[in-house]
């Protein structure tokens, strides 16, 4: 028996609202204070999910999957982009981490968006702080293989005959 389009597109988003489920465990019952980008992370899987759910409600027929293939595609994308930069950071040796910079609350309100972005992305020293390991990888991995497993399922979901 063959599962349904519709219904691979309900279990990523699913699958997303359950990272995000655990993302948010991890900060409020474990204590460990999400980095900007582990924030920006979060943002990305919740694209996914919400991309997800839209292609499993509307559940789209022809030319339209190719619609949700692409949006797909861009939020798994940026997850794994930022992911990997994240990884990149953790893996740095200590003498080359950059130095701690300020919060993402502050800099929404005070940098303009550009200018914000450019500092997350240059990346701090809370992001290249590793508290988190599963089998060997930091919790950025772990968002990496996921926003890349669930893209790759996505693509492959919705572009299959049902």
């Amino acid at each position: 028996m063959q599962i349904g389009v519709r219904t691979v597109n309900a279990l990523g988003a699913l699958t997303c609202a359950l990272l995000m489920a655990y993302a948010l465990y991890a900060q409020h019952v474990l204590e460990l204070e999400p980095c900007p980008l582990c924030i920006f992370q979060r943002v990305a899987v919740i694209a996914l999910g919400l991309v997800f759910l839209a292609a499993a409600l509307h559940h789209p027929a022809g030319r339209g999957r190719w619609g949700y293939v692409l949006l797909l595609v861009l939020a798994a994308g940026v997850g794994a982009a930022v992911a990997g930069r994240h990884l990149w950071l953790q893996s740095l040796p200590p003498e080359r981490v950059p130095a701690c910079g300020p919060g993402l609350d502050y800099m929404l309100e005070a940098f303009p968006f550009t200018e914000m972005l450019q500092t997350v992305f240059s990346g701090s020293g809370e992001c290249a702080q590793v508290d988190w390991h599963f089998l060997g990888l930091a919790m950025p991995g772990w968002v990496f293989l996921c926003v890349l497993v669930l893209g790759l399922a996505g693509v492959w979901n919705n572009l299959r005959r049902a």
